[in-house]
């Protein structure tokens, strides 16, 4: 099989290498890689490699334990303080931490053990749960300090979320083989989705017909599984390449290469306005209450919609082979996903809103893919962890920062105006990118080893 220009980590050392590069894929140029058409595809690929089913199980088992975390600690300081201002500090207090350490945390899964760093990132989210769970034990304790201990808690679990995101990102795109990519973003993307629909449920019956005490037993039950399954993966941490390197420099290099690859600067940008601009989840309390007339029953099944639409792409996109056009799906995808946050703003019909809230998590989960993809086969191995950082703080800044843009916005010009032209906005990021990089609009196959941009 060709293979287009690019550095391709070897199997053994994970050191990158300079693949030969025909003259056919030279003439193909960036429309991508030639595959074989007798090689049929595999849509398990990635789970049969142990090390990955691993990965998964503790990817699915930390992201139920932080769901759950999620909406008990919300009905809780909800409950103490009955100010809806303490529910948006939840958010600030964890993105603060997260943006603010990214880019040191991406170096510092590029320099040491990234197996190390993501279990004892682990260690403190296990941590953080236990915390939770003996605060709810000591009688008083939360009518004496009020919210003020789980703003702590959560400004602890950014602090490991920061540090596990790259290490174990890096960590995944070096335990499979770099032609399963697509598959393994596939199946993770199906998993974290699946999880984001089952921990809130789960998390509120638990509460509900039980205590907080016992939604933060099953929470941290959850987190020890985690931790403990990855500790199951089998790895040998890669050899760093080059000679010392300043911190300076090295957050630099990661910035310097996401900043020149066109390609991929322009994938994270699609996202990040995306999100930034079209996300409507933070006014679907508004949408539920004055104009669904939905109550509380519909808003757990409006915010449920997104991540079920996800589940589903996500397991198709698994057992279907990958796009032979991503550059011009990607398009289309960001594109549909803001023409369903439109229609939804417009929208009267619970169902119909609904359904469309299910099709934009569905044309999300595309781009997801394709970005996840693209920064896994474009990013040399001794970057992931840095590249991963800055995708964290494009991905994590634009869900805050979407959430407090969409709460000015209503107050400034209604909710519905201001969700119909949050939608309209992605539409021109989406013919602008589309016009200016012709690259990304052109991009082929990026589902095997080695594509890496020239120019």
């Amino acid at each position: 099989m060709d293979e287009g220009v690019g550095f391709i980590a070897d199997e053994c050392t994970g050191e990158p290498r300079q693949p030969q590069r025909s003259a056919v894929a030279a003439a193909a140029g960036f429309q991508g890689l030639l595959v074989s058409p007798s090689v049929s595809h595999d849509p398990y690929a990635a789970l049969r490699v142990k090390n990955y089913r691993w990965f998964i199980v503790s990817l699915l088992t930390m992201t139920i334990s932080s769901q759950i975390q999620g909406v008990v600690v919300a009905w809780q300081i909800y409950d103490i303080t009955h100010d809806p201002l303490s529910l948006g500090l939840m958010g600030l207090a964890e993105a603060l931490p997260f943006i603010g350490v990214a880019l040191y945390a991406g170096h510092v899964a590029d320099l040491l053990n990234r197996h190390r760093v993501a279990i004892a990132s682990l260690a403190v989210l296990l941590a953080c749960s236990l915390a939770l769970l003996v605060f709810n034990l000591i009688p008083g304790f939360l009518h004496d300090h009020g919210a003020w201990p789980f703003y702590g808690v959560i400004f602890a679990s950014g602090l490991a979320r920061s540090f596990l995101q790259p290490a174990r990102n890096a960590l995944g795109a070096e335990i499979v083989d770099r032609s399963l990519y697509a598959n393994a973003v596939a199946w993770r993307s199906s998993t974290w989705q699946t999880a984001a629909v089952v921990g809130p449920a789960l998390g509120g019956l638990i509460y509900g017909f039980t205590s907080p005490r016992v939604a933060y037993i099953a929470d941290a039950i959850m987190m020890a599984i985690a931790a403990l399954t990855f500790s199951f993966i089998t790895y040998t941490a890669r050899k760093t390449a080059g000679g010392p390197e300043s911190i300076g420099d090295s957050l630099r290099s990661g910035l310097r290469f996401v900043f020149g690859e066109s390609v991929l600067l322009s994938a994270l940008t699609l996202d990040l306005f995306s999100v930034l601009l079209g996300g409507a989840e933070a006014l679907l309390p508004v949408f539920a209450d004055q104009i669904l007339h939905v109550g509380p029953q519909g808003l757990g099944f409006l915010r449920a919609a997104p991540a079920a639409g996800a589940v589903v792409a996500s397991v198709y996109l698994a057992h279907r082979p990958p796009f032979r056009r991503a550059g011009q799906t990607l398009l289309y995808a960001v594109g549909t996903f803001a023409l369903c946050i439109v229609g939804f703003a417009v929208s009267r019909s619970f169902l119909f809103s609904a359904a469309l809230l299910a099709i934009s998590g569905m044309a999300d989960n595309v781009s997801v893919l394709i970005r996840s993809t693209l920064l896994q086969v474009l990013t040399p191995a001794h970057l992931l962890g840095r590249v991963s950082s800055v995708n964290s703080i494009f991905v994590g800044s634009s869900n805050e920062l979407g959430a407090f843009e969409s709460g000015v916005a209503a107050r400034l010009l209604g909710t519905v105006t201001s969700v119909v032209l949050g939608g309209l906005a992605p539409l021109g990021v989406v013919v602008g990118i589309g016009v200016t990089v012709p690259r990304l609009r052109g991009l082929g196959r990026i589902d095997d080893a080695g594509l890496r941009a020239e120019g």
